[in-house]
């Protein structure tokens, strides 16, 4: 499609989520889906965001909920949060949270803040798409975080751009599953200091972890080594969707409050502030049942990767490898390098109604079309397990 001739050249850069574009065919009949990295929600706390919201529009609190309200966020949820992130090693306060209408929200602040045209971000390879949609509308360069390369190769690949920031998931990242361990998050501290670039956190999955022990938050590992969130230069990102509810968009960015208080000004600009009446409700839910509720979807999924890692086991052919993540939703498929992931769906689609997402949109570069992504997280064991087995047939074949 060509583009208007009164756009901005940056219009060029947007393009559709493939993930988004996928799930608009899931709609027929029979379709087993391991797309969309989507919560099952049976496990949402249904009755408790019932009880918050008719809380929220009685007579003591309605005037509050339907109104206006400060662009940082509700008050009591910041409050909830620098608790919450205390808990995981951050020491804050609430001046240094802002509320965002999900972390994508975030993502795309981020970049209107950090990157002028030409400017590099650092990102994995692969990475999260939403991460490069958030980030193309503002014309960077990306280059390859996981590549091993020195200071002075980045600082030259870079050009008479800067090294803005680096962007990675280090709790089983989506889209691979994988965890960075603790020599990796230490490195990543030194080269962002080496750079003098931000790091932005994403910690959207860090709550789903089902095997072995947790790791500090890059932000908590940085804290230790500079004394105060002040001094730090990781931006926190977190998200209520893959653990109470994806739908009413609620997320939080954790940083020095310079950054914050910047991003306030990005946010007053873009929508004001995110909806008062689901602030409210979130922090209701989050105070009544956050740590009694996770430990519940932690056991549900653990139990539907594990049936998933068994069926690939059981049906993949000889030269397919894959990922086995501690947490999150992902599993990432490697085919073998003859093979296309697009063409695999539309095979699948066709002859077995089995639909995932193929791994070349998760490339910068539109490399990797030999992979693609499991998500184990909305689909129940035996579905898992028939799914499973029928893409391995489709590989066979």
């Amino acid at each position: 499609m060509s583009q208007h001739p009164l756009f901005a050249t940056r219009a060029s850069r947007m393009k559709a989520s493939e993930i988004r574009e996928l799930l608009k065919l899931l709609d027929q009949p029979g379709i087993i889906s391991f797309a969309g990295g989507i919560p099952d929600p049976a496990l949402f706390p249904g009755d408790a965001f019932a009880q918050a919201f008719q809380q929220a529009l009685g007579p003591d609190m309605q005037a509050q909920a339907l109104q206006y309200s400060v662009s940082e966020g509700y008050a009591p949820l910041r409050q909830w949060l620098a608790q919450h992130m205390r808990g995981i090693g951050v020491e804050c306060d609430i001046d240094n949270i802002l509320i965002t209408s999900g972390s994508q929200q975030a993502l795309d602040y981020l970049g209107k803040l950090f990157l002028s045209p030409g400017d590099t971000a650092l990102v994995g390879w692969p990475t999260y798409l939403g991460a490069l949609a958030a980030f193309n509308a503002y014309e960077p360069r990306y280059d390859r975080l996981n590549g091993n390369l020195g200071v002075d190769e980045y600082k030259a690949a870079a050009g008479n751009g800067a090294v803005k920031f680096a962007y990675l998931s280090p709790d089983f990242a989506n889209p691979t599953g994988e965890t960075v361990d603790l020599q990796g998050r230490e490195a990543l501290l030194d080269l962002a200091e080496d750079l003098d670039c931000m790091l932005i956190e994403d910690g959207a999955y860090q709550a789903l972890r089902y095997d072995g022990d947790p790791i500090p938050p890059v932000l908590s590992l940085e804290l230790a080594r500079k004394g105060s969130i002040e001094n730090c230069r990781t931006i926190y990102c977190g998200s209520f969707s893959k653990t109470l509810s994806p739908g009413l968009r609620m997320g939080w960015v954790v940083a020095s409050k310079p950054i914050i208080s910047q991003m306030v000004l990005l946010k007053q600009a873009a929508d004001l502030h995110s909806a008062t009446i689901n602030q409210i409700a979130v922090h209701q839910v989050a105070k009544a049942c956050f740590d009694t509720h996770i430990p519940k979807v932690r056991d549900v999924y653990r139990a539907r990767r594990d049936a998933m890692l068994d069926a690939l086991e059981q049906n993949m052919p000889d030269g397919v490898e894959w990922t086995r993540p501690e947490g999150g939703m992902f599993i990432w498929v490697t085919l073998p390098s003859d093979l296309s992931g697009s063409d695999l769906l539309a095979r699948a689609l066709d002859t077995v109604k089995v639909a995932f997402v193929p791994g070349q949109a998760f490339f910068p570069d539109g490399s990797g079309a030999n992979t693609i992504r499991l998500s184990f997280s909305n689909s129940d064991e035996a579905t898992i397990r028939e799914g499973i087995r029928r893409l391995g047939e489709v590989l066979r074949a």
